[in-house]
């Protein structure tokens, strides 16, 4: 296997690379670009058109989709996988990742678009270096853009699997990208309803392509992730690097959600009034007191099939601490 097939290990030791590009011997270039990443590009004769920007490890401590991303690349570096698409695998915060923790100053996903030129660290600085490389990959024109930004979440779900679809005025949701998600395993689609500063969201409405991020079950240490069956998404990822389709079983049809409301931590006297183990996707009765802050600040259910997901009291002032979600209305989604 070629060296730079355990980008992994390098990153999790934090070594350079001595070679920083290598050929397989069918002609594949694999490219090291900076810590954590890795660009592969197939022979022009068997090019797809496909530029797939695969991320995972923005937060550190979601191992499960950083091992899928390894073991995708050993295979390309082993030429068991050979590509026909451009590929760019991104582990997003490398000293996160070899510290175990979701973030070490700032959370590397609410600091694109922008957002990291008003913080100082080297999380900030990680955030425009992971924008460059991203944009410089998808610099070239006529061609398919894609970017799945893999996660895992820190508590359980009612729907283990599901997708976040950002949001750009007037821009239809694509109807053969939600269905390969559905093939992939991905069981819901969060539809955004406004921009955001996360990379997904920076990748679709700034560069241009079809952008998600993936929620593919619980965090836990590296090794540890038998439970996290990501089965149908690694044979959808190892279909499109490869430029072929993929026999698919039957699945349930998508349940999409739009968000209804973001619950937004003000000051420390922040309440949520919420178990500590709920799970996303819980449903919420009309009436029910979500949370409290200062100066009488309330947040009551009034949606109806109202239900959360990603609730955190503990996040920083001003951040968002939780959405609330309900079913999208039939015909209400703009799908191309």
């Amino acid at each position: 296997m070629l060296a730079l097939g355990r980008l992994l290990e390098l990153t999790l030791a934090g070594h350079e690379p001595a070679a920083k590009i290598q050929l397989t011997p069918e002609g594949t270039r694999l490219r090291w670009l900076m810590e954590g990443a890795l660009e592969v590009t197939p022979p022009a004769v068997t090019d797809s058109g496909l530029d797939l920007l695969l991320s995972a490890g923005i937060h550190g401590n979601e191992t499960a989709p950083i091992e899928l991303l390894d073991r995708l690349l050993q295979d390309i570096a082993s030429s068991r996988l050979k590509p026909h698409a451009r590929v760019l695998f991104l582990f997003g915060n490398p000293e996160a990742m070899r510290r175990g923790e979701r973030y070490v100053e700032h959370d590397i996903n609410r600091l694109f678009d922008g957002q990291h030129d008003l913080h100082a660290g080297p999380e900030a600085i990680r955030a425009s270096d992971l924008e460059h490389v991203s944009a410089s990959f998808f610099s070239q024109p006529g061609r398919i853009r894609l970017h799945y930004d893999l996660h895992t979440a820190i508590r359980g779900s009612k729907i283990e699997q599901f997708a976040l679809y950002p949001y750009q005025p007037d821009r239809p949701r694509s109807h053969v990208e939600l269905e390969r998600l559905r093939a992939a395993g991905i069981d819901a689609v969060l539809l955004y309803n406004k921009g955001s500063v996360t990379f997904s969201a920076y990748t679709y409405a700034k560069l241009g392509a079809e952008s998600f991020t993936l929620e593919l079950g619980k965090a836990r240490p590296f090794g540890q992730n038998q439970q996290v069956n990501l089965d149908l998404l690694e044979q959808q990822l190892q279909a499109l690097i490869e430029g072929r389709a993929v026999e698919t079983a039957e699945r349930p049809a998508l349940q999409l959600f739009t968000v209804a409301r973001e619950v937004i931590k003000h000051t420390d006297d922040f309440k949520m009034h919420l178990p500590a183990d709920v799970e996303n996707f819980s449903e919420l009765p009309e009436g029910y007191l979500l949370a409290e802050d200062i100066a009488g600040t309330r947040w009551v259910v009034e949606e109806q099939g109202a239900r959360i997901i990603f609730p955190n009291p503990k996040v920083r002032n001003g951040l968002r601490a939780g959405l609330l979600i309900t079913p999208a209305a039939p015909g209400s989604v703009l799908i191309g």
